[in-house]
């Protein structure tokens, strides 16, 4: 373990002066902005306060907020696996297995430090207007039980107010964005070792296209499905897209047969253990490529 928390110390020594992860944050920043400034301009007009998770809650309850929000962990994890001039110095210290398992553990802290950093940004832009009490505000009550919510693109506000309290939402959606994000960023790890980087942009990208295309509007929209089908397809979609396993309204809140939340938690809970067996599987035949050497 001491080895593997070499490697991950490392890996983030490369954060200092690096423009790149400046500029990942940055966009993560200027996403977060651009999602509650609706909310915040509802609570100006309205003259109604916040509590302090709920841009959160409603601007991360949707799949393209997470979907966009994952993108940007390709632009943060772009040189995964790190393979510097120092790397040969340390495999000679530590095995193979060793080094992998510093990588997951930089991989998987950075990704929960990205989702912090999104959580914090997004509460302190409504900072102004926002409390700490568990309690849904009045601008939740507008939004949720009139059509403001559906004018302003909130979804599912209502599932949110009905079934918990704030912070347990916001524990869910949060749960969710880490299991979508980490999914994301292990596909893109395991090809990055098989086929290199480019072939790894590629699918990430071609993964967040399929869980857009995999939706049922799209779908019946394309096909004129009737109503019997369309349910189908929903049904289809609700349990094959991951977009819509991470997406919080995406689920069975006691009316359909739609996936229930913990559900969700095991889906990316299976698919990243098999991804991470898969990882330790290939580090055996794993060519190490450096500037000037080679190391297998």
């Amino acid at each position: 373990m001491k080895g593997a928390l070499l490697v991950c110390r490392i890996n983030y020594s490369h954060w200092r002066g690096n423009k790149r992860i400046l500029v990942s944050f940055l966009l993560a920043a200027v996403l977060c902005f651009l999602l509650t400034e609706k909310i915040m301009n509802f609570a100006h007009e309205k003259d109604t306060i916040l509590m302090a998770l709920e841009p959160f809650i409603w601007s991360f309850e949707d799949g393209q907020s997470i979907m966009l929000s994952s993108l940007i962990l390709i632009l943060l994890f772009a040189d995964m696996p790190l393979l510097d001039g120092s790397v040969p110095y340390y495999l000679i210290r530590i095995n193979r297995k060793q080094w992998l398992t510093g990588q997951l553990l930089y991989v998987i802290s950075a990704t929960i430090l990205y989702l912090v950093f999104v959580f914090t940004v997004t509460a302190l832009l409504c900072s102004e207007l926002a409390y700490p009490g568990n309690v849904w505000s009045d601008t939740a009550a507008k939004l949720g039980y009139t059509n403001a919510g559906e004018v302003l693109a909130v979804p599912a506000v209502i599932h949110a107010m009905e079934m918990s309290r704030p912070y347990k939402c916001a524990a869910m959606i949060a749960g969710l964005m880490l299991g979508y994000t980490l999914m994301s960023v292990l596909v893109m790890f395991i090809v990055n070792m098989w086929k290199g980087q480019l072939v790894a942009v590629v699918s990430v990208a071609g993964l967040h296209l399929f869980g857009i295309l995999l939706n049922p509007s799209w779908i019946t929209s394309i096909f004129h499905l009737t109503v019997q089908q369309q349910n189908i397809a929903q049904l289809v979609c609700g349990w094959l897209s991951p977009i819509r396993q991470a997406t919080f309204h995406c689920h069975n809140f006691g009316y359909d047969s739609l996936p229930r939340l913990w559900q969700s938690f095991v889906f990316f809970g299976v698919i990243a253990v098999v991804l991470v067996i898969l990882l330790y599987i290939s580090i055996r035949r794993y060519n190490f490529y450096f500037v000037g050497t080679e190391l297998d």
